[in-house]
């Protein structure tokens, strides 16, 4: 199957902090949704089948952060300075108010966004994300850290990090691994080492309440709606449960048979459920 994101070109926009690179896809004219993306994750590695449910509907942006694939500049080494240069960006674009949807460290981000800039965000989406700072939630496995810094990951890796072992949520996440072969192989991203470093040591951050969300939550007064696989072993599904007692407004979805790519082994269903929020 050919996809929309397969194929919409890539735009460069220059701003204060360097030339930040973005595709945008899907109908103008409500409140654009913008993604922000995962530890060491670029706009390619969204999976095209989930963006192709939203794009049905919504005015899609994916786009590299500084220092990250196609963009240029230097990447922060906080999630407040990520937010920044998000802003930066989508200003440049003539946009004053988005729909935010952050995943893995890109909730981080998000978060920091809507709370740094009232107004800005109109609905805010938290998956396979938390909100940092000590608020009582398991750490992550282990093993899922010495797998997500390997110089190279493989599909095993991916399938651990984000699937889980249950058969089902194998094949889908083989599935979903494939569908990201299309941009992948023709022109593959880069993630400088630099780069990583800079977003370890934003994580090493976000556990200090001072950098993070969690004591920061009750200002929020936007719908948020909160998502994670109970199995995800690098941010435990505990995070989320924890968000939405704090949240004045929020929706909680858990799926129990996946884990931290559970928008991707869901990506119908769960697109489904992106556009009911957003509307």
């Amino acid at each position: 199957m050919t996809y929309i994101a397969d194929s919409v070109p890539t735009f460069t926009v220059d701003t204060p902090s360097g030339p930040i690179a973005y595709r945008r896809f899907g109908p103008r004219g409500a409140t654009p949704v913008v993604l922000f993306q995962r530890f060491r994750g670029t706009m390619d590695h969204w999976d095209p089948a989930f963006l192709e449910v939203l794009a049905a509907e919504r005015d899609v942006i994916v786009f590299d952060n500084a220092g990250i694939g196609r963009s240029g500049g230097v990447s922060p080494d906080s999630f407040a300075g990520m937010a920044e240069i998000a802003v930066e960006f989508l200003r440049r674009l003539g946009i004053d108010q988005i729909d935010a949807l952050g995943w893995s460290i890109g909730g981080f981000v998000a978060q920091m966004l809507a709370l740094d800039h009232p107004g800005f965000v109109r609905r805010l989406l938290v998956l396979g994300s938390g909100p940092g700072g000590q608020n009582g939630s398991p750490g992550p496995e282990p093993r899922s850290v010495e797998v997500m810094v390997k110089p190279q990951n493989d599909d095993e890796d991916f399938l651990y990090l984000f699937f889980g072992l249950h058969e089902d949520g194998r094949r889908r996440g083989l599935e979903s691994l494939r569908r990201l072969d299309a941009r992948l192989s023709a022109e593959p991203p880069q993630v400088a080492s630099e780069a990583m470093q800079a977003q370890l040591q934003a994580i090493g951050r976000w556990g200090q309440d001072d950098a993070a969300a969690w004591d920061r939550l009750g200002e929020l007064d936007i719908p948020v709606l909160v998502a994670n696989g109970a199995h995800d072993v690098m941010v435990h599904a505990e995070h989320s449960f924890r968000m939405s007692q704090r949240l004045r407004n929020a929706t909680t979805v858990i799926y129990s048979d996946a884990g931290h790519g559970f928008l991707f082994q869901h990506a119908e269903e769960f697109g489904a459920t992106v556009l009911r929020f957003l509307a």
